[in-house]
């Protein structure tokens, strides 16, 4: 593991494999750069993969008021360019990691190959904007363990908990967040609402989205893949936490999505 001091924050990161495409994997509200860890041997045969804590996640530095999307992809980039990694890419995001992929592509269209967009957490609108801000008020007042139960009832429920061993690292970890971090990314989701980027994407696209996912439902992604020029649109037998619920199936999409691309 190595640390970095870009844009204003100081990031964890791991940069692994061998090849001429490079795959950034950015994980889910709430994970860190292990979100990917049973993915990863089916991506770094034939690429690099760069992996990192996002801003106020893991051992990355922790968020103190408010943070932006801006500021998320400016994290990317950055680390991209401390990383030497000049080329173009390819990104795969889980949740609100996809949406800083996406908002990071639309950015910076020169600079991404392909995405993979499992989920995105692109804001919240309507009778949800106040449950998340209420969200982001409770973890603040009583921790995470306040709200550890509802949360995972909904984002890891017991039909995608295949692996007991997994779950409960998954759950202690989850518990682990920094509650200001937590909160602020709440606050950017229910504040700073970026989907109508959707349709300013350039590059291939594949979305999907978990059939047991309650969050983020394949009912309300697939109009969101629609939005994409050109995007394909995957409902997958998993969850919210793709990546770590069933890791076989979110690899086996990003790789032969990527590898038809040539990256």
């Amino acid at each position: 593991m190595n640390w970095v001091e870009v844009n204003g924050t100081s990031l964890r990161y791991e940069l692994t494999g061998a090849g001429d495409t490079t795959l950034v994997l950015v994980h889910e509200m709430g994970g860190t750069l292990e979100s990917w860890d049973a993915c990863v041997p089916a991506f770094n045969n034939s690429r690099k993969v760069l992996r990192y804590d996002t801003r106020g996640a893991g051992q990355s530095e922790k968020i103190k008021g408010k943070v932006t999307w801006d500021q998320m992809a400016g994290d990317l980039g950055a680390l991209l360019d401390a990383a030497g990694i000049t080329g173009k890419v390819s990104i795969a995001g889980i949740a609100v990691g996809a949406a800083i992929a996406m908002h990071y592509a639309v950015k910076n269209p020169d600079r991404v190959a392909a995405l993979v967009l499992h989920g995105p957490a692109t804001g919240v609108g309507g009778d949800r904007r106040q449950a998340t801000l209420d969200r982001a008020a409770a973890v603040e007042a009583g921790g995470m363990r306040g709200v550890v139960e509802t949360s995972l009832a909904a984002s890891y429920p017991p039909v995608v908990r295949h692996d007991p061993e997994m779950f409960r690292q998954f759950r202690a970890r989850w518990l682990a967040n920094d509650p200001e971090s937590f909160a602020a990314i709440n606050r950017m989701l229910a504040e700073q609402e970026i989907t109508n980027e959707l349709s300013q994407v350039k590059c291939p696209t594949l979305v999907t989205a978990g059939r047991h996912d309650s969050l983020r439902a394949p009912a309300v992604i697939a109009p969101m893949a629609a939005q994409i020029p050109g995007a394909q649109f995957l409902e997958l037998n998993s969850g919210h936490f793709a990546s770590m619920q069933t890791p076989g199936i979110m690899a086996q999409a990003v790789h032969y999505f990527l590898h038809a691309l040539g990256q």
